[in-house]
């Protein structure tokens, strides 16, 4: 036992001398989920830029201070097929990347989406304006929620329809 106590008043004498800030573990854990959520923010912002640039969009969006927001990207093609979205779309509604590419967004709507909310947006959508709405969608595991889609036709500087996209966040 006289061993122990020797062993805990070198490390106390030791630590005593050092110059240095203790930080409680699960700091780390939250630090990590800031930086996986900003690099993939940073990763989200360059694709986006490079849609921009391949498509030629004559409009500009912060991409990366939406995402920062925490606001869902989503872009489709003119033919409304999900082309990109933006990581962070786990958090709102469990979908990934993956599982949406090629899909249409009518895809997050079920059985209780207002039909009324969903022909303003298709509307919008035809004559080429843009729209803000709340709408229902559901999650992956089907539990509903309130959406805040703001939507926007966007064109090339040649006046060509080349996509939408759509800011969403949780209502």
């Amino acid at each position: 036992m006289l061993e122990l106590n020797e062993y805990d008043n070198a490390i106390s004498r030791f630590s005593s001398s050092i110059k240095t800030n203790a930080m409680p573990l699960i700091s780390w854990d939250i630090y990590c989920d800031f930086l996986s959520n900003f690099s993939g923010n940073l990763i989200d912002s360059k694709k986006l830029q490079t849609i921009s640039f391949e498509n030629q969009w004559d409009w500009s969006l912060d991409f990366q201070k939406e995402l920062d927001e925490e606001t869902v990207i989503v872009v489709t093609d003119p033919k409304l097929r999900i082309v990109f979205s933006s990581q962070n779309m786990i958090k709102m509604n469990g979908y990934k990347q993956n599982e949406v590419i090629g899909m249409s967004p009518k895809m997050f709507q079920g059985k209780d989406t207002s039909e009324k909310t969903s022909q303003k947006i298709s509307k919008a959508v035809r004559l080429l304006q843009p729209f803000e709405e709340i709408i229902l969608n559901y999650r992956k595991n089907g539990e509903p929620y309130k959406c805040l889609i703001k939507g926007y036709p966007i064109f090339n500087g040649k006046g060509v329809l080349t996509n939408y996209i759509a800011l969403e966040k949780s209502a």
